[in-house]
């Protein structure tokens, strides 16, 4: 089986790299080896490597950036997406793309499902519900998997962010009326290669929208608090500590983007084609926390 990975050098394209080389060969690209601000180049070069599997793990995901910058946004999350999936259309292959909570507005009062209406409220939200679409539109199989606050030990995400400024500062100040599931960029690799080693045994999930998220859920502001705990558990001397992180208001925190304050996903649908139970979300934090205050440290 042979495997296109575009976006390497992502939080989840990095752990991705791994699970998929256990499966088939794998050809990676980072930003520079496959453009998606070019889509008629990514769509040419996907045709030139035939592979079974695309995975695309690339995106423009600057979410307060994205309001202003409309039209790359839409390039990157939707036109070239389009062209990947009409690509994979056309060669028979199969495509892994990843969506966001952000294309709902977070006003339910409950866990979203996957047929759910989407109404995205910011430019982000919209052009990745566009990508979605596209795929649909393709007629090539698929899974899409939506997933929520994505961190990791590699790249910029808000745990990282929250470890610097416990260093940094004698208090933070965090979001706490938004709900959702911090992800693991790992666990999401991981349902990945799942999914793609049922290409090999001929059982594999239908096509469709899947949610990918942890089971449980947090504020912004309560997983700056735990991400501090574990590193204070693990010997990082804090300016900060949890207990100095302050809870605020999404209106005392204004950004040019706004955010769903319901992030939470009901997985059922991704459990049940797997027939696996998804971990809590504070099982991969310690993990990640030690494997970014190791990487600090050297």
């Amino acid at each position: 089986m042979k495997i296109v990975l575009v976006g390497k050098g992502g939080q989840v394209g990095h752990e991705l790299l791994r699970p998929l080389a256990a499966i088939g060969e794998v050809v990676s690209f980072d930003r520079t080896g496959a453009n998606l601000e070019r889509p008629d180049e990514l769509s040419a070069l996907l045709r030139r490597e035939r592979p079974d599997v695309i995975v695309n793990a690339a995106a423009y995901t600057a979410v307060d950036k994205a309001e202003s910058e409309f039209e790359r946004a839409q390039l990157v999350n939707a036109t070239a997406v389009g062209a990947m999936a009409r690509a994979a259309a056309d060669l028979g292959a199969t495509l892994v793309h990843y969506s966001t909570d952000y294309v709902f507005d977070g006003t339910k009062a409950g866990r979203y499902v996957e047929t759910d209406e989407p109404k995205p409220l910011s430019v982000y939200g919209a052009t990745k519900l566009e990508g979605e679409r596209a795929v649909m539109a393709s007629g090539c199989r698929h899974w899409i998997f939506r997933t929520t606050w994505v961190y990791a030990a590699h790249g910029h995400n808000f745990i990282r962010t929250m470890l610097r400024l416990g260093r940094e500062r004698d208090e933070l100040r965090v979001v706490d009326d938004q709900f959702g599931a911090p992800t693991a960029a790992r666990l999401i690799a991981e349902v990945t290669a799942a999914c793609i080693g049922r290409l090999a045994t001929g059982s594999p999930p239908a096509s469709g929208v899947y949610h990918l998220a942890p089971h449980g859920e947090t504020t912004w502001c309560r997983l700056a608090r735990a991400a501090l705990a574990t590193a204070r558990l693990q010997g990082v001397p804090l300016r900060c500590p949890p207990e100095k992180v302050v809870g605020i208001g999404t209106a005392d925190y204004p950004l040019p983007a706004r955010r769903p304050a319901n992030s939470r996903l009901d997985t059922s649908k991704l459990e049940t084609a797997l027939n696996i139970r998804l971990p809590e979300w504070q099982d991969d934090v310690p993990a990640v926390v030690a494997a970014i205050v190791a990487e600090s440290s050297s």
